[in-house]
């Protein structure tokens, strides 16, 4: 679909952020007006209106938050697991073959027991989860590693190809 939605996002600011050396600032110079347009309209819908690389930024800070909190089976559990398979597709497009393969991994332990693994879960019964699916561990280790890398490529491909995630003039 084409692009309906490109925030405004001054040089200046995007610069400001690059300045600092901190990637998650640079980051959230790109995601914040996405995730304010999602929260205004409040739907997942207003990703159908996103362009690849927008839907990459959105999707996998969603993903980040997820895992980075409580692994895989948070995300799962909270019904993100949805966000991987394009996810998969875009990191292999990027060269972030680590970090496809990773997700790649986790999609697969959750299909083969999704049944499971889509069941509503008290407090504790989702602790338990950690020690039934302890082939997730080695996954959310991963992920932990391999995100500083993926979220590098990320900005990189936002900076060389600007006009794809923001307008930077013209706007009022």
């Amino acid at each position: 679909m084409d692009n309906n939605f490109l925030p405004f996002v001054s040089i200046t600011e995007i610069e400001a952020a690059k300045l600092t050396g901190d990637s998650s600032i640079l980051y959230d110079v790109f995601t914040a007006p996405l995730h304010e347009e999602l929260y205004r309209r409040n739907s997942f819908d207003f990703l159908d209106e996103l362009n690849p690389g927008q839907r990459l930024l959105l999707t996998f800070d969603y993903v980040q938050m997820q895992v980075g909190q409580g692994g895989f089976i948070q995300l799962i559990q909270n019904g993100y697991v949805g966000l991987l398979p394009e996810l998969v597709i875009q990191f292999e497009a990027l060269g972030c073959k680590e970090m496809s393969e990773t997700m790649d991994k986790a999609l697969q332990i959750y299909v083969l027991n999704s049944e499971r693994l889509d069941t509503p879960t008290s407090v504790e019964e989702f602790a338990k989860l950690y020690n039934e699916f302890q082939e997730f561990a080695p996954l959310d280790e991963a992920f932990l590693i391999y995100n500083p890398i993926a979220v590098d490529l990320i900005l990189k491909y936002a900076l060389a190809n600007l006009q794809e995630f923001v307008r930077t003039e013209g706007a009022s």
